[in-house]
């Protein structure tokens, strides 16, 4: 008898295919840069056939690349299946800028590339190899992955998957492959209709083991359940309208900037606080200017972040599926000191840290697992009506040291996030190999003026370079106040010896009339 094999999509996985809509599709865009190398052939194009026939060698190794989606009883209750049509030539796709193959054109290119949906008959995953760039040295490999697939962290192991530490130039043909038979519609049902008699015992007995453990003052569910209400409570209020909180359509703009890692970890040993936090204080100082610029009084605003964060264990690493969280960072957006804008930041990701807010977004999560589809399909078209954040900034960690794909060495490689509702600006950050690599995606009619926002990251993170450290302005102060007090005492002697012990001053009278330190004089 055959053996049906299929697995069923989490709640979070899930809910990024009812989030997806004609105007946002749900799928993660990376654009990378490769040397040539090896991969060029003598009439100066790509080696396309080399490159499918080494991604088929590797998709035994990410089953989930070669299975679809099968539903059951309706759309709502998705499963993944073995795709018995899989075909390799389908999903790594090949073309060619026109001349001069500038970078203009590239970034419309891929923006068109990405503003398409993926065909949900078949795996959720394409690759386009672009070639014809103004530098005839290098090309272009675009990724679509579908969301329900990954999360940024579980992308980025994948990487491992394709990419090699060292230029290799042969590799193993694929292992046959035989799809597993796809369970027909009964065997579906059953195991839907089983899950539905389990359900009141599953939350049952979930419930008295959560009951228990909240009894207890050592148990991690009890900071989980406080940082649950706070979680909540702070989603509930609702946060400012801006330029870059508008309905969206479905096209998109793409654009991206490299800075180098060390530059950036520079100013974060000198001022103070985690690489994320000066991430956040370019991207606060960044939105200042340009809602400014726009003609936005930015003082009076509530503008929140949202920051993924990942959930995933040491155990989970190399798995698909989204083990993601998320804090909701305040923009101090009225502050024109950029050191004051990244402590705030720097106090409000130290709070989040405390009171564990990830960890009470992950309970969440946990808790949709006992939602029905169609209850979750509802609950995601509501969710992105009344979102508790204007931004998306995701920092994922990158391998430091350059990998190759068939001796061909990338070169960066840019991340772009799906925009929803009424999110026009995504910003995703990827480090690699000494650079950190900004993707910001952008809707097409919205904002026309994107490669300003860009420009205006470049003067932030300057404002913050160029800032004086933290312990240099502390002296600056101390030295000061050393200076007050002494001349304080000076005076107070001064007047000790020549004024009756009734006619002193007071010491608040002292302070008010002391004029302003004067610099020493020339030698």
């Amino acid at each position: 008898m055959p053996t049906h094999a299929y697995d069923r999509l989490s709640f979070l996985d899930n809910s990024f295919l009812m989030m997806e809509t004609p105007t946002s599709p749900m799928h993660v865009t990376g654009t990378a840069t490769f040397e040539s190398g090896p991969l060029r052939t003598a009439d100066g194009g790509i080696d396309i056939d080399k490159i499918r026939d080494y991604v088929a060698s590797r998709l035994h190794l990410i089953p989930r690349y070669r299975q679809r989606l099968a539903y059951v009883l309706m759309k709502h209750h998705p499963v993944w299946v073995d795709d018995e049509h899989f075909n390799i030539d389908y999903h790594v796709r090949h073309l060619a800028l026109p001349k001069p193959g500038d970078e203009r054109q590239l970034k419309r290119l891929a923006a068109r590339v990405t503003a398409q949906h993926l065909d949900r008959q078949k795996p959720l995953w394409e690759i386009w190899v672009l070639e014809g760039l103004a530098n005839p040295a290098h090309f272009i490999m675009i990724s679509k992955i579908h969301h329900c697939m990954v999360d940024g962290v579980s992308s980025v192991d994948l990487l491992k998957v394709l990419l090699k530490p060292e230029p290799t130039d042969g590799f193993d043909s694929a292992p046959p492959w035989i799809p597993s038979p796809a369970p027909s519609r009964w065997d579906l049902v059953s195991d839907v209709l089983g899950r539905f008699a389990r359900l009141p015992i599953e939350i049952a007995r979930s419930f008295s083991q959560s009951v228990q453990e909240a009894r207890d003052p050592d148990s991690g569910i009890r900071a989980s359940l406080n940082a649950l209400r706070q979680t909540l409570g702070s989603g509930m209020r609702g946060v400012s309208d801006t330029p870059l909180n508008q309905r969206i359509g479905p096209h998109r703009r793409l654009d991206w900037l490299t800075m180098d890692l060390d530059t950036v970890k520079g100013v974060k040993k000198r001022l103070g606080g985690t690489l994320n936090d000066v991430v956040l204080a370019t991207v606060a100082g960044a939105l200042r200017r340009f809602l400014q610029r726009r003609g936005v009084d930015v003082a009076p605003l509530d503008f929140r972040v949202m920051a993924p964060v990942s959930v995933r264990t040491e155990q989970e690493l190399g798995t698909l599926g989204n083990r993601i969280s998320a804090w909701m960072v305040p923009m101090p957006l009225g502050e024109p000191d950029p050191i004051q804008r990244l402590e705030k930041i720097r106090e409000a990701t130290e709070h989040l840290k405390h009171s564990k807010q990830a960890l009470s977004a992950a309970v969440l999560t946990q808790v949709g697992e006992w939602t029905p589809s169609t209850l979750l399909s509802l609950g995601a078209r509501l969710a992105v009506r009344v979102l508790p954040f204007n931004l998306v900034v995701t920092n994922v960690p990158g391998p430091q040291q350059p990998l190759y794909m068939l001796g061909a060495r990338m070169v960066d490689n840019f991340g772009f996030i799906p925009l929803i509702d009424s999110l026009c600006l995504g910003v995703v950050l990827f480090s690699y190999s000494g650079k950190l690599c900004w993707g910001f995606t952008g809707e097409w009619d919205l904002l026309p003026d994107l490669h300003d926002f860009v420009g205006d990251i470049e003067a932030s993170f300057l404002e913050l370079s160029d800032a004086p450290e933290r312990m240099e302005i502390q002296d600056a102060r101390m030295e000061l106040d050393v200076r007050l007090l002494a001349a304080v005492l000076r005076r107070a002697a001064i007047r000790d010896r020549v004024a009756p012990e009734g006619d002193r001053h007071p010491v608040a009278e002292d302070l008010a009339s002391i004029d302003e330190p004067r610099p020493p004089r020339a030698p």
